[in-house]
């Protein structure tokens, strides 16, 4: 079974040891029809943004205003409606992904945490990249080469444990981090299986 989530932020449970937890709200999500191989199609709000194929799309599933993103999920449901939060019970092991936090065009410094040279005077190699070619053999730039570039942003799945789930709140509370920024919006996909392999 797939959520979507958008991510409140990281807190800590007082016990002992104290254990680092992150806040996920579990968004209101209608389904709208559902298909053979498990899946369906759902609706959710997320923003403003609204367009022809999005009226038309509530028009034909008759969903109110504010749902107007649509997603195909693996859902639990047999009937039209409300997504089914049942499955969310402590204990269980999930996939989490989300978008990292975008950090722009970045040096290669930050970007792959290189050293750089010395911070003295009289040196001409602080922050820059350094050599990034070879002599004879090949003449050329290899690819994949660390460089600077656009850093972040990037999809990151991690594996986590429900602590708990809030069904009056729709708060699920996941030991340690997941990627992105307070805000972001992911998906949480419970895996099957014995320890969730």
């Amino acid at each position: 079974m797939e959520f979507i989530v958008q991510k409140v932020g990281m807190s800590r449970i007082i016990s002992t040891p104290s254990q680092a937890v992150t806040l996920l709200k579990v968004l209101s999500t209608k389904v709208c029809k559902i298909e053979e191989n498990g899946k369906a199609l759902v609706a959710y709000a997320k923003g403003k943004s609204i367009n022809k194929s999005i009226e038309g799309n509530q028009k034909k599933y008759n969903l109110s205003k504010e749902f107007n993103q649509f997603a195909s999920l693996k859902v639990s449901n047999t009937e039209l409606g409300d997504l089914d939060l049942s499955s969310l019970v402590g204990g269980k092991v999930v996939k989490v992904s989300f978008k990292t936090k975008g950090r722009g065009f970045s040096g290669a410094m930050r970007r792959w945490n290189f050293q750089g040279g010395p911070a003295a005077h009289g040196s001409r190699f602080h922050r820059r990249l350094g050599s990034i070619g070879n002599r004879e053999w090949p003449g050329r730039v290899q690819p994949g080469k660390k460089m600077a570039g656009h850093y972040g942003n990037e999809l990151v799945s991690v594996r986590s444990q429900i602590i708990s789930f809030d069904s009056q709140s729709s708060i699920l509370v996941l030991k340690g981090s997941v990627s992105g920024f307070n805000g972001a919006y992911g998906k949480v996909t419970i895996l099957e299986g014995k320890g969730g392999k």
